[in-house]
């Protein structure tokens, strides 16, 4: 490897700058989206905006700070465990004093004007990177006895699931099961786990989704049981339960090929309550149109195709779950955002990466990408290595 390399040399502009240009249309749309609605409740109508570009600020530092990182330092089981027992108390700590329900769940810390932090939204990454970090260092129990090897990895995160679900918030609960099980098929297992893991993931959504129709009512609560009558049938109650739902049709029929132009929504003008989270690109289709809209989620696709494919060129096997993991994390977030919004699936409440007002969210989603980087940077450095 030539002395002169350095590390800002082995970065990784295939991810970067998608990332990039996603942060900075999401800013131009919480702005947009959020206009509104600030000025209804007589607030300026850029402090949304400002929030979400404060978190994007932090977000820079902390990619940077991440990236400076040796990799070695981020499979330290210490700091890990450190931050794991932090977010673990923060999740219990809410669950114990949030008394106000937003849309039905609980799960918030409020930090007075600054707005919200969402505990469970670190949690996803934090579940991708212990797991990483343990199963990587596991491999060779893995091959021997596979239940033996991970049964009290499933334990500690099975508590957490269990106070999440207790909030109630099933999309988020949902999204970290998923996780759990693509990090564990990924960590070395035989390919027909994958297998089986699909048919039953297959046959056991058909059979939630009619339990819930059938016997719902007697064990879930009341807004999950909305929201499962909203999938069925969004026209059924038009001025009640599905109002959201529709408006997100009107918005991207209205939309078309080319848009209304940035800022001239007819629907986050009070019809669209969601319209800077859940049905933020529902906007983006009205305001820029379908073909910026799949211009966008092409970019997305490309990024997180990439940091899958480090992750599966790697040897390393923190790096290469790391990389899967958080792929498979971005990819799970837009099918629900998009599922929900086009009636695909239940409405859940999870946002869409960049785009989406939510400075937990985007906080997160970067950091991804600075352990993206940084693994990237890793791999080209060991390739250098081999080469030279």
């Amino acid at each position: 490897m030539p002395k002169d390399i350095k590390k800002r040399h082995l970065l990784d502009l295939g991810i970067l700058i998608p990332y990039l240009i996603l942060s900075v249309v999401g800013l131009m749309m919480v702005y947009s989206t959020t206009t509104y609605v600030m000025l209804e409740s007589g607030q300026s109508t850029t402090r949304q905006a400002l929030l979400q570009f404060a978190f994007w600020l932090l977000s820079l530092f902390t990619i940077f700070v991440i990236y400076k990182m040796k990799t070695d330092f981020l499979k330290n089981k210490k700091l890990l465990q450190i931050v794991m027992i932090i977010v673990t108390l923060s999740l219990f700590v809410v669950f114990l004093f949030d008394k106000e329900a937003t849309n039905g769940a609980y799960g918030w810390i409020k930090l007075g004007s600054l707005g919200t932090i969402q505990p469970v939204e670190f949690l996803k990454l934090i579940v991708i990177w212990f797991l990483a970090t343990n199963l990587a260092q596991r491999q060779h129990m893995i091959h021997e006895d596979f239940f033996a090897s991970v049964k009290g990895l499933l334990m500690i995160i099975g508590l957490q699931i269990v106070v999440i679900m207790c909030y109630p918030d099933f999309g988020n609960a949902a999204v970290i099961v998923l996780l759990v099980m693509i990090m564990l098929l990924s960590s070395g297992v035989n390919y027909l786990y994958t297998l089986y893991t699909g048919i039953i993931g297959i046959v056991g959504s058909f059979l939630t989704v009619t339990l819930v129709n059938l016997v719902g009512k007697y064990f879930l609560p009341a807004h999950v049981i909305s929201r499962f009558a909203i999938f069925r049938d969004p026209f059924g109650d038009e001025f009640g339960k599905g109002h959201q739902l529709i408006h997100g049709y009107y918005a991207m029929f209205n939309g078309g090929l080319l848009g209304r132009g940035l800022g001239n929504s007819i629907q986050k003008k009070g019809f669209l309550k969601f319209a800077h989270t859940d049905f933020a690109f529902s906007i983006v289709v009205e305001e820029l149109g379908l073909i910026v809209a799949i211009i966008i989620l092409g970019l997305l696709f490309y990024m997180i195709a990439r940091i899958i494919l480090i992750g599966i060129r790697s040897n390393d096997a923190f790096n290469s779950m790391m990389c899967i993991g958080i792929g498979s994390l971005f990819l799970i977030s837009v099918f629900i955002n998009l599922g929900g919004i086009t009636g695909i699936i239940p409405l859940t409440g999870i946002t869409f990466p960049f785009i989406s007002q939510g400075g937990s969210s985007l906080l997160v989603f970067s950091i991804c990408i600075g352990f993206v980087l940084n693994i990237s940077a890793d791999e080209k450095k060991k390739s250098y290595q081999l080469n030279y």
